[in-house]
């Protein structure tokens, strides 16, 4: 894991916390869910394979009101979901655009330029994003990071590393 300073030279925010079990994952994604800055954040999520990644993103995803199976994107590389504009997650969420991206079967960063997603990326939305060091350096600076570390009692080490204002706010 690397760590980037943020623009103008200053470190990003960073806060180490411990998952014990997938319920701790789950309270950390509703808690996510529920703040405002989380529809215009680009999160991207590091660690090893079964790390737990796409559990957290289910996870975030259920909190926000995605209803139905929510697939992995590895083999389709990016799932999207848009929030409903009426029932059980009107509010601030409602009418959201989401993304998930699974880069990991990238073999070379330049595909995701080929892919076209540079039109995702600045669109207004959240994004999530498996895997980034694949797709090198044509990502944006993420708002969040988290980096997922599974401990020997199966529980999670994650590091959140905030690298712009936003980032911040979902610290908060």
């Amino acid at each position: 894991m690397t760590v980037q300073g943020i623009a103008g030279g200053h470190p990003p925010i960073v806060k180490n916390i411990a998952w014990p079990d997938e319920a701790a994952t789950a309270m950390f994604a509703e808690a996510l869910a529920r703040h405002p800055a989380i529809g215009r954040s680009l999160i991207e999520l590091q660690g090893d394979l079964g790390a737990g990644k796409t559990t957290f993103v289910r996870h975030l995803l259920k909190s926000l009101g995605v209803e139905g199976r929510i697939k992995s994107p590895t083999y389709a590389v990016v799932e999207p979901y848009t929030l409903a504009k009426n029932g059980p997650e009107t509010g601030q969420n409602a009418g959201m655009n989401i993304w998930h991206f699974d880069f990991y079967r990238f073999n070379d960063p330049r595909e995701w330029e080929e892919a076209g997603f540079r039109d995702i990326f600045a669109s207004t939305g959240l994004k999530l994003v498996e895997w980034p060091e694949k797709a090198g350096p044509h990502l944006p600076q993420p708002d969040l990071l988290l980096h997922l570390e599974v401990l020997p009692d199966d529980g999670r080490a994650v590091t959140l590393m905030a690298y712009t204002p936003t980032g911040a706010e979902l610290l908060a």
